[in-house]
């Protein structure tokens, strides 16, 4: 049976804060070539602004089931927004190493925050059309998202400077807030709730309960215990890979059309733009793909196609093909992030609080992500060269591979 996706105007304002994010997130992206040459720093050291980004969304993702039953989920995503812009801010305000490491990891701390409680409403909000509403969120954001590098490149190669370009998160945000901050997912008696069917304080007992004893009301010997088993962890582990696939194409494709193609750094941001345009692509296809076809299945045709993608882009010596072979990555990568992540919240069970923890435990492993991935990339390009370090995206795509079979036996 084809599951329905129904897109009401909650699902619209967490599609929309999702492109805020993405705003930001291929925004920072694109700048830290340019960023890096600013401050004369080799390339392992500017990895390290992606490591702090894993350091936050570690650090936040140790404390959002914590902050979800104080606050709720609505105020998560929106305080979560409002913190990302302040770590935005710090990069446009400061060029000194260490401010703008705070900026990145305050960004990728506090933005991981609206990410992976958005998805979680959006997973629990449409149900047997989660993976589908997830991968339409993620198409939705990546559209929106796909002109921060092209403005990026733009910036730097006028007066302005490619700092300004970033302002464009702030601005949206701001504006978004104001067309769209009182909405949420109606409950049954006309309040709001937390898209978890709970009031939006996270105080019913039931919940409460659950996610801060770590036990399923009503089972037998007073309680399951929320152990996730190795299935889900294992699954943690394809969402790992596939996001330090992402994040080590976002950060350092452009550096390696630069060392191929002989174009500018600020010229080669807008490959950054290609990538995304493939994800947009990949993700709009995919979200109705997501309704017909297993998730697992889906995710390893995904790797495949990313496989293709790279090998075009990783022997490439000329612009056309290197930029040609990174939509065709996009493509393949549009489907990683939100298939991986739904594999891992129907792992985890649909208990409230399982789910809370199962939430906070998938922002760990991506974050984690998030600055293994790109870091390592940097280190390997500083010893091997920028192609050799390329080298990577294949054995992860083996290892996720791997990782979902043995899943799914």
């Amino acid at each position: 049976m084809t599951a329905r996706l129904t897109r009401d105007r909650p699902t619209w304002l967490l599609y929309l804060q999702l492109g805020v994010f993405a705003t930001y997130l291929y925004g920072l992206s694109a700048a830290l070539p340019m960023l890096r040459i600013e401050q004369g720093v080799s390339q392992t050291v500017a990895g390290l602004h992606g490591t702090m980004m894993a350091i936050g969304g570690v650090t936040t993702g140790l404390a959002l089931p914590w902050l979800i039953r104080r606050i709720g989920r609505r105020a998560a995503t929106w305080t979560g927004l409002a913190g990302m812009n302040a770590g935005v801010l710090l990069v446009v305000l400061g060029d000194a190493l260490p401010v703008t490491l705070l900026g990145y990891g305050l960004a990728g701390g506090m933005g991981a925050i609206s990410l992976y409680t958005g998805m979680s409403v959006l997973s629990d909000h449409h149900g047997p059309a989660g993976p589908s509403a997830i991968s339409e969120a993620n198409a939705v954001g990546g559209t929106i998202g796909i002109g921060a590098p092209f403005f990026v490149s733009l910036a730097a190669q006028s007066a302005l400077g490619w700092r300004a370009a970033l302002l464009v998160t702030p601005l949206m945000t701001v504006l978004l807030a104001l067309a769209l901050g009182r909405v949420w997912i109606p409950a049954q008696n006309g309040s709001e709730r937390d898209g978890s069917g709970q009031d939006d304080s996270g105080r019913e007992d039931a919940e409460r309960e659950d996610a801060k004893a770590g036990t399923t009301p009503g089972s037998g010997d007073g309680g399951d215990r929320l152990r996730l088993g190795w299935r889900f962890h294992l699954a943690g582990a394809v969402l790992f890979c596939c996001v330090a696939l992402e994040f080590s194409f976002n950060l350092w494709a452009a550096k390696l059309v630069t060392d191929r193609t002989g174009l500018s750094a600020a010229v080669a941001a807008t490959a950054l733009t290609a990538f995304t345009a493939g994800l947009v692509i990949g993700r709009f296809g995919g979200a109705r793909l997501a309704l017909r076809v297993p998730a697992s299945s889906l995710l390893l045709g995904a790797l495949a196609l990313t496989s293709a993608g790279w090998l075009v882009f990783w022997t490439s010596t000329t612009p056309v093909l290197s930029y040609a072979g990174l939509v065709l990555s996009g493509a393949g990568v549009s489907l990683h992030f939100p298939l991986a992540l739904s594999r891992v919240l129907t792992a985890a069970g649909g208990r409230p609080g399982r789910a809370a923890k199962a939430t906070a435990v998938a922002s760990l492993y991506a974050s984690a992500a998030t600055g293994v991935g790109p870091f390592l990339l940097g280190a390997l390009a500083d010893a091997f060269g920028t192609q050799q370090a390329f080298l990577m995206v294949p054995v992860m795509i083996g290892l996720a591979v791997c990782g979902i079979l043995v899943s799914s036996r």
